[in-house]
């Protein structure tokens, strides 16, 4: 259900990308194999090399680290926009329970919204990175068209599991089954971030009334981002 979800509003919520063969990773390379999930960036504790934003929203502050090792240029696109203040006061326009929000489009319409560059930049997969519940990524148009809206990942659990999960080392499967996710999403979009303070506000925004678009009836607003490390 949530698959079909995801394609009827694709053009309209992220427009996901296939991306190029040339682009994609193998999840189940041999660096992978034997790592457990705790030697994964995502589920590691915060590292020096790594940067923490401080998203303030009209629901509440939502701490996320960034990944500059795995995703150079959309972490200095989001860091740079976020101490410019071009984040200040845009909405989370397109919001879809028990899959994700969406923001950092100046129009509100998930059309608006560049780059620092004032051009899109290529995408950045890895495979140390995944769209596990609590993800920051890049949305986008289509490959390599990445510009300034991210989403967070909400969904708490990962539908249809086994035919997705074929694809991933154990330790990643069975995390996507033990913490949710929306595993369709790699190596479609660029993970860069991940939630480690305030699920419970993402959760929050997630639960706002929205029409059939996924548009908030009330607008959640981002107040501030501050780089805090």
């Amino acid at each position: 259900m949530k698959k079909i979800l995801f394609v009827s509003l694709l053009l309209v919520v992220i427009l996901a990308a296939c991306g190029t063969k040339e682009e994609k990773v193998n999840f189940k390379s041999s660096d992978n194999e034997n790592l457990s999930i705790e030697n994964y960036p995502q589920f590691m504790p915060v590292q020096a090399e790594e940067k923490v934003v401080s998203m303030e929203t009209s629901k509440g502050i939502i701490k996320l680290k960034l990944f500059p090792e795995y995703a150079p240029k959309a972490v200095e696109n989001f860091v740079t926009h976020a101490e410019n203040g071009y984040y200040n006061g845009l909405t989370f326009h397109r919001v879809l329970k028990d899959f994700m929000i969406q923001g950092g489009d100046p129009e509100g319409t998930g059309m608006g919204g560049e780059s620092i560059w004032k051009k899109p930049f290529k995408d950045e997969f890895s495979n140390k990175l995944y769209h596990f519940r609590g993800a920051l990524s890049m949305a986008n148009s289509g490959a390599n068209t990445n510009g300034s809206q991210f989403f967070i990942v909400q969904a708490p659990k990962v539908e249809n599991d086994q035919a997705i999960m074929d694809a991933y080392p154990e330790a990643v499967a069975n995390a996507y089954k033990e913490k949710g996710g929306t595993p369709w999403l790699d190596n479609k979009h660029t993970v860069f971030g991940q939630v480690i303070e305030g699920m419970d506000i993402v959760d929050a925004i997630a639960d706002v009334e929205v029409d059939r678009q996924g548009k908030p009836a009330e607008k959640v607003i981002i107040k501030s981002m501050k780089v805090i490390q």
